[in-house]
């Protein structure tokens, strides 16, 4: 296995109250504790270190960064967990790509199973899950583009996978883009934005993270 040291440093909460917690996700570091017991420190136990009412909702990826929502009860829970069922809250991320993307916009409609010989990674595949991803392009650098990203669908690794079936995948992506892992000290994928329905009493809410790099 290789080596796994996760980012030191308090979490930047972005807002908490009675029903909600939402963080700043650093880079590097598990949603979830991982099997082996060299990845037992993960954000979901160090938030439940300051606030045992913590309860998981959702997760990103270790090398994804960016906001996330904590459910703060069990009705909490349950209401999150229905709007990412039903596709009724908004995500937006945002990439630096290999190579120059065209056009300007566009959607990828491409269903994603498990490549299950490989695992963790995931893959294009005609009997996989329905996955779809929105992108307009916010950049341009020699070598690469900057594009926003709105996911319609939460499939495991989806951007990741979405992208480099465009044939631009993000920089410094250890599973899909080893080549340019060198150049760059991190996944350049970040979630800058969640807007949900706050599950007391239903008001349309949005919480922002900048993008680090």
């Amino acid at each position: 296995m290789p080596d796994y040291t996760p980012p030191h440093g308090p979490i930047e909460i972005l807002h908490r109250d009675e029903a909600l917690l939402l963080v700043a996700k650093p880079a590097g570091l598990l949603t979830v504790p991982g099997k082996a017991t060299a990845l037992a420190d993960c954000l979901l136990s160090r938030l439940e270190e300051q606030d045992a009412r913590v309860r998981l909702v959702h997760r990103l990826d270790r090398d994804t960064s960016g906001v996330m929502v904590f459910a703060r009860s069990r009705e909490a829970q349950r209401h999150l967990g229905l709007q990412f069922e039903r596709r009724h809250l908004s995500k937006r991320y945002e990439a630096r790509v290999a190579g120059d993307l065209w056009p300007e916009e566009g959607c990828v409609d491409l269903p994603l199973k498990a490549d299950w010989p490989n695992r963790p990674r995931q893959m294009v595949h005609p009997e996989g899950r329905t996955a779809r991803t929105f992108w307009n392009v916010v950049g341009r650098s020699p070598g690469e583009t900057r594009v926003s990203l709105r996911p319609e669908t939460g499939r495991s690794h989806q951007i990741r996978v979405h992208l480099l079936a465009l044939g631009h995948p993000i920089l410094g992506d250890t599973l899909y883009a080893e080549e340019t892992v060198d150049a760059h000290p991190r996944m350049m994928l970040h979630a800058t934005a969640l807007d949900l329905r706050h599950p007391n009493g239903g008001a349309r809410i949005g919480f922002v993270s900048p993008c680090p790099f």
